[in-house]
């Protein structure tokens, strides 16, 4: 038992000594990741447009337009081509996707105000494999790769419970800090975006890639539409860039000495 007991010490020794000379370094790493798509054989970019839906609070197909072509100015190499944004939505109801109702471009806004859910996007998807339509764009605008797609940006509120911190005190009057979990009703938002990547020297779909992000607030808590809008598309720009062009993850390692 006296030997088990001395060479425990010893070790426990060690394991201090080692210990105490041991220097400890954190190294800033950056991890590359590689673009899904290759766009080496273009120069120049053209995000068009999107068909949008959901709440009339934000126009969604605006507002996407210009938040993905100033992150392309910024973190791209493709020169972003600066324009209107192109009527989408007339295309799409001149080409009778949709209702017949809405064949008209006068009729369009009216059907635009119907898109309140995901389903009633599909008719005006069709558009994307329009090769004829893209193809005329990329000659329009020198052949450049054209992003387009849908976005659906809806309230959404769903009841769930909540866990928050309460203020309790003993018979002593000494206070703690307890959890409590509080069933209650929450709003906000859901974004749905689909981005569509076109080849505009053969109007052909290159690449599509679908998203989700949802955000729910208090009941109480009052929060803009246009504000959760760009809360949710802060979480997938990265997504979307290193679809384009190589990005780094930053982050660090331990190192021994």
């Amino acid at each position: 038992m006296t030997a088990r007991l001395a060479r425990t010490l010893s070790s426990f020794a060690l394991v201090l000594l080692t210990t105490a000379c041991t220097n400890y370094y954190e190294i800033p790493i950056e991890t590359p990741i590689r673009p899904k798509l290759d766009v080496s054989a273009f120069q120049r970019v053209l995000v068009a447009g999107f068909i949008s839906g959901g709440t009339e609070d934000v126009d969604a197909n605006l507002e996407t337009t210009r938040l993905l072509r100033s992150q392309l100015r910024t973190k791209s190499d493709l020169r972003v081509i600066d324009t209107d944004v192109l009527p989408l939505m007339e295309v799409a109801t001149d080409n009778g996707s949709p209702a017949a109702a809405a064949s008209t471009p006068a009729a369009a806004p009216a059907a635009a105000a119907a898109i309140k859910e995901e389903k009633d996007l599909e008719p005006y998807e069709r558009l994307f494999a329009n090769v004829e339509y893209w193809k005329k764009i990329g000659e329009e605008y020198q052949q450049p790769l054209i992003v387009t797609g849908t976005v659906m940006f809806t309230p959404h509120q769903r009841n769930s419970i909540v866990q928050r911190e309460e203020e309790v005190y003993d018979s002593f009057g000494r206070r703690r800090v307890v959890p409590v979990r509080t069933y209650m009703e929450r709003k906000g938002f859901i974004l749905r975006p689909k981005f569509v990547f076109i080849d505009g020297r053969t109007g052909t779909v290159m690449h599509s890639e679908n998203f989700r992000e949802e955000i729910l607030y208090n009941a109480n808590q009052t929060t803009p539409a246009l504000s959760s809008y760009f809360e949710l598309m802060d979480r997938l720009i990265p997504s979307f860039l290193s679809t384009l062009s190589s990005q780094k993850i930053k982050g660090t390692r331990i190192l021994l000495q």
